[in-house]
């Protein structure tokens, strides 16, 4: 090849392999121009649903395009999941995913089609949400410590309920059963709010509400009965519902998590679009209020971003999965 042929050759192929990278950029520079799919893995009506939707509302606004849910129950959420890893990554289809879909699936599915610290863009952390130890208004026990007894004593009586194997529902279920020593029947059900409406009505014994918002009503009604909330310090929203600690079960400390994630190979500009509109969003008067009536704990500015929830689910993974393989 002549010298000036093969200089032109070469000028030539390095354009072409710039393209891509040139396509990209520009992609992600209009971005985004139509609606985002925002995946919830679970029925409307639950913690995960609740809070896609009050920080979807902002997060529409600050992105200038609609974010429209999509409710893809099944599995404990990891079809749902599953829709979201495999999606374009192109920054229109995102996930709310959790500690269950994100964490705990990974010991409770042996075949999961995906593995979230892997197969998922972080965008960042939505929200913590504490757990809660709730049973039908006529459950015998009057609290915790009389709860204990009568479970192990009735175990093989009692049913309870779930969303799904792998929830944080589930997963926290799992932990008091486990903290108690016994193993009663679980009943799964596509959500958390189908699971709580069984409850309500007296089809199932009690459950760990994964997200404070489904019990609150019907705990303030008196719709049915509150032993413990998981955390450190007593919710404001429930002030006359123990801690765990305080009930005699300190074992029981679980705050599950919510935040959204893109298919792996998502555009870093767009992730970055998208974690700015989140950071927005959680900075909001309006939403914060929002988030705060249901229970919900906003994380503070050093807990946000790409980098610390990709750092959450690595950890996750590695405290739950020894604690879910000892239950067996």
């Amino acid at each position: 090849m002549k010298l000036p042929h093969r200089r032109q050759f070469l000028h030539l192929a390095a354009g072409a392999a710039a393209l891509p990278a040139v396509s990209r950029m520009a992609t992600a520079q209009s971005y985004p121009s139509r609606p985002i799919t925002m995946i919830v893995p679970f029925a409307a009506g639950g913690a995960t649903d609740v809070a896609a939707r009050i920080i979807s509302e902002h997060m529409s606004r600050a992105l200038g395009q609609q974010i429209v849910i999509e409710n893809v129950a099944g599995a404990g959420g990891t079809t749902g999941s599953t829709r979201a890893m495999r999606a374009n990554p192109d920054g229109y289809t995102i996930e709310m995913g959790q500690m269950g879909t994100h964490a705990t699936a990974v010991a409770l599915y042996p075949n999961l089609a995906y593995k979230p610290d892997i197969d998922f863009a972080p965008i960042g952390l939505v929200s913590w949400v504490p757990s809660m130890i709730v049973a039908r208004k006529d459950f015998p026990p009057r609290d915790l410590k009389e709860f204990v007894p009568y479970v192990k004593a009735n175990a093989q009586k009692l049913n309870v309920a779930h969303s799904g194997v792998g929830s944080i529902a589930f997963t926290c279920s799992l932990l008091v059963n486990s903290i108690i020593g016994v193993k009663p029947t679980m009943v799964p059900f596509n959500g958390g709010s189908p699971a709580m409406n069984a409850l309500v009505s007296g089809q199932v014994d009690y459950m760990c509400d994964g997200g404070l918002n489904l019990s609150l009503p019907y705990v303030l009604s008196g719709a049915i009965k509150a032993y413990a909330i998981g955390a450190e310090q007593r919710s404001p929203v429930l002030p006359n519902v123990p801690t765990s600690k305080e009930a005699g079960l300190p074992e029981f400390q679980v705050s599950g998590w919510l935040a959204l994630f893109c298919p792996k190979g998502t555009p870093k500009p767009i992730l970055d679009k998208l974690a700015e509109a989140l950071d927005k969003a959680l900075d909001d008067d309006n939403s914060r209020n929002r988030f705060l009536d249901l229970g919900f704990e906003i994380p503070d500015k050093a807990s946000r971003g790409q980098q610390p929830l990709a750092a959450l689910v690595k950890s996750e993974i590695a405290r739950w999965t020894p604690i879910i393989k000892a239950t067996n």
